[in-house]
């Protein structure tokens, strides 16, 4: 007699930040049949109008009461600062704010925590466009360069004055971890590329304000041994400091993350 297979438990996944992409993760999350909300949390309480009581969660250091299969990150760095080492303790991890690990002692803390508990850190694609491809491949030198409008650039921590810029202007030229200091919520997408190729301090990035650009855009180039040459280029309308694409792409690396994604061998 041949048993047929009850209906698998859905993944909970809990959410930090309830912003322009925490909010349709949220209701993606709703209508899935795989995957459940296990809490949000919000450092403003009143965003999360809407959002049920019993999902809401105002002290992060009570998450593992929730039972989260995943905790996603998608408000700032300053949580997996906070929060990252005792999240992985009982859950795996995936920070948005991926310029975070472009600090090396915090990163190998969080390796070190989700190695001895069995869970994971979780790095998504985001905008970094071949990341299978920068990741799987021998790279000798890489750059990565963000054209964007001023008004999409936070410069808040860059010590770096917007009103200055009055035409195309180069605010940033140097490596990655320079920029990743510099820029938190910007560049989470060039932290990532460095730690798919060839680091921090050797991944040079550069970031150039636009005034009137009407989107964003990024460019790569990698070179490897023998002449090998890899070339991408993309253009992007703009939301706040991201692109459009972010939701789609953030949702496909929490189901990839979650086990339910057609491909989840690729985060």
């Amino acid at each position: 007699m041949t048993r047929t297979p009850g209906p698998q438990r859905r993944k909970r996944v809990g959410l930090i930040g309830f912003g322009f992409i925490g909010r349709q993760v949220y209701q993606r999350l709703l209508a899935d049949p795989a995957l459940e909300p296990a809490f949000v949390h919000n450092r403003s309480a009143q965003a999360l109008a809407g959002v049920p009581d019993p999902l809401r969660l105002a002290d992060l250091a009570q998450a593992a009461r929730r039972e989260p299969d995943l905790v996603v990150e998608m408000a700032h760095p300053d949580y997996t600062r906070s929060h990252g080492e005792r999240l992985l303790r009982h859950c795996d991890y995936l920070p948005l704010s991926v310029t975070a690990l472009a600090d090396d002692a915090l990163r190998e803390r969080l390796l070190a925590v989700a190695r001895s508990s069995g869970t994971r850190l979780l790095i998504p694609h985001g905008a970094l466009m071949g990341a299978d491809n920068l990741a799987e491949s021998r790279w000798e030198a890489v750059s990565i360069v963000f054209w964007k409008n001023p008004a999409h650039i936070d410069f808040s921590e860059s010590g770096f004055d917007p009103a200055s810029v009055e035409q195309e202007t180069v605010v940033y030229d140097g490596p990655v971890r320079g920029i990743a200091q510099r820029y938190p919520r910007n560049v989470n997408t060039m932290v990532a590329c460095a730690l798919a190729t060839t680091g921090l301090d050797a991944c040079h990035a550069r970031l150039v304000a636009v005034p009137g650009l009407d989107h964003g855009r990024i460019r790569i180039e990698a070179r490897g041994p023998a002449g090998a040459l890899l070339v991408m280029d993309k253009a992007q309308p703009m939301a706040g400091v991201s692109g459009t694409e972010m939701v789609d792409s953030q949702w496909r690396s929490i189901r990839r993350a979650a086990g339910v994604a057609d491909h989840p061998e690729f985060v």
